[in-house]
């Protein structure tokens, strides 16, 4: 299956100008919201996640933060982190107290929101492979020595799409070597530039101060080639919380052909939260 489109059994509406793609039914379960990351949008969770959680009896709901997906957002370039979780508090406010699910630099927008003093009530939050508290420093080391030229031009242009233009580019960074052709090329054609202060933002250590008194649940993939599993156990050890790693999984834990062990293992923790 190499669609990444949404389809049968998700409908779409508009909250607060953001595209929000929902499926499953309301229960006496809080709502799960999720949050993608850099480059994505809502439909990054409509292949696999959305319809699994679903079944599972959860009502699931994913946004496009502004500039992505189809949410509108003027210049996307001049977005900060700091508007990402104004966007992700305006749905969440919309729904009603919820599990919020950050992956990579959604991580980082989750983790942001929840030591806000102005934030709305919220039930817990998810980390997938998230932005980890040092930032995202290493792997844009890393990103600057395997591709120098590109990575240059992608900072004097402030165009951070150069580093996903190509399918290889994509395979590399986001999905397993064993990942299909398909899924590849499907990732590809749909993944866009990202705000380059949002970059800048996430090159900024950020540690949980105010920390609220929530469940926080960390996951990441132990294949993952942007954040590793020891800055996954950073991330967990500053929410006082331990690690779960899944072994062969690679950084799009909700699309690589791993992601059925990650789904379950944050449905064995919501099930123990909620």
């Amino acid at each position: 299956m190499g669609d990444l489109e949404h389809g049968e059994g998700f409908s779409t509406r508009r909250i607060a100008g953001l595209e929000v793609l929902s499926a499953g039914t309301a229960s006496d379960r809080p709502p799960l919201l999720l949050v993608h990351g850099a480059w994505h949008g809502a439909w990054c969770w409509t292949r696999h996640f959305m319809p699994y959680l679903a079944d599972a009896g959860w009502a699931v709901h994913a946004l496009s933060l502004r500039g992505h997906g189809g949410s509108a957002g003027g210049s996307l370039n001049r977005l900060r982190l700091r508007d990402y979780a104004d966007d992700v508090a305006a749905v969440t406010a919309e729904l009603g107290p919820a599990v919020l699910v950050g992956h990579s630099m959604g991580g980082a927008v989750v983790q942001r929101l929840l030591c806000r003093a102005d934030r709305p009530a919220v039930v817990a939050g998810a980390l997938l492979a998230s932005v980890p508290p040092r930032g995202v420093i290493r792997i844009t080391t890393q990103v600057a020595r395997e591709e120098p030229a590109v990575f240059a031009m992608a900072n004097l242009t402030a165009d951070l799409g150069r580093l996903v233009a190509s399918p290889e580019q994509v395979r590399n960074l986001f999905l397993s070597d064993d990942a299909d052709d398909g899924l590849v090329a499907s990732v590809h054609q749909r993944v866009q530039k990202e705000s380059y202060l949002a970059f800048l933002g996430m090159l900024t250590p950020h540690r949980p101060r105010s920390r609220p008194d929530l469940p926080v649940f960390v996951l990441g993939a132990a294949d993952d080639r942007i954040f590793t599993p020891s800055e996954v156990k950073a991330t967990a050890a500053a929410w006082n919380t331990s690690a779960h790693l899944v072994p062969g999984l690679a950084h799009d834990v909700m699309l690589d052909t791993r992601w059925r062990e990650a789904a379950d293992r944050l449905l064995g923790w919501l099930d123990g939260v909620t």
